[in-house]
């Protein structure tokens, strides 16, 4: 089970100084500029100005702190208030005012043709837990939450085959604690599960012409 761990992640501030970003994760993990098909991460908005532009990708943006960003795509105002996620192009002139302050967003971008991204936010239980799985990263927006390996499950006897004696009771996964903004990276192989009170922010990467939900 692996978790990206915000507070270790390193701020990389904008050449505008319009404020920084923390990259959570990126594929190919060894490219460099913008050669990656696909990056997820996290910035700190503390000034109106414009956007980098990314040529032939898709994004989405989310803000998860803050009140609210006035987006500004080619000329066309959307106001982006908390949690919820908004589709634009990485093509478009792009720029960003803050009418209510600062604002924290979380920024999903994916090359076209080639992955295509997205954000849902959800609310967590401490009775049902959430799985995150292959192609998923869960992070944490706000709340306390735990997160444990999921325990695959056996197969079951066909139909007049004499079942085995029940095996011994597995001990329960170990659960660790998520702190704010902390990533969990999903497995289909003893799925991470969350469980706890808050928001977490589900973001699945998909190859290009695989359905994804929004």
């Amino acid at each position: 089970m692996e978790i990206i761990r915000y507070a270790e992640l390193k701020a990389h501030p904008w050449r505008n100084g319009g404020g920084v970003t923390r990259e959570l994760a990126r594929h190919p993990r060894t490219s460099q500029d913008n050669a990656w098909d696909w990056r997820v991460s996290i910035a700190e908005v503390s000034r109106a100005g414009p956007f980098s532009v990314f040529a032939g990708m898709d994004r989405v943006l989310t803000v998860i702190d803050g009140e609210l960003l006035l987006l500004s795509v080619d000329g066309a105002e959307h106001p982006l208030e908390k949690y919820r996620p908004f589709r634009f192009s990485g093509d478009a002139d792009s720029a960003g005012a803050l009418p209510t302050g600062d604002i924290r967003d979380l920024n999903v971008i994916t090359r076209n043709g080639a992955f295509k991204g997205y954000t849902s936010i959800v609310e967590l239980s401490k009775t049902r837990a959430h799985p995150v799985f292959e192609g998923q990263f869960g992070i944490l927006l706000q709340g306390q939450a735990t997160v444990s390996p999921g325990t695959p499950g056996g197969p079951t006897p066909s139909a007049g085959t004499p079942a085995e004696p029940p095996a011994p009771a597995a001990p329960e996964p170990e659960r660790v604690e998520l702190n704010r903004y902390d990533a969990v990276v999903g497995s289909d192989t003893g799925t991470p599960e969350i469980v706890g009170r808050g928001f977490l922010a589900v973001v699945s990467i998909d190859p290009a012409g695989e359905p994804g939900t929004d």
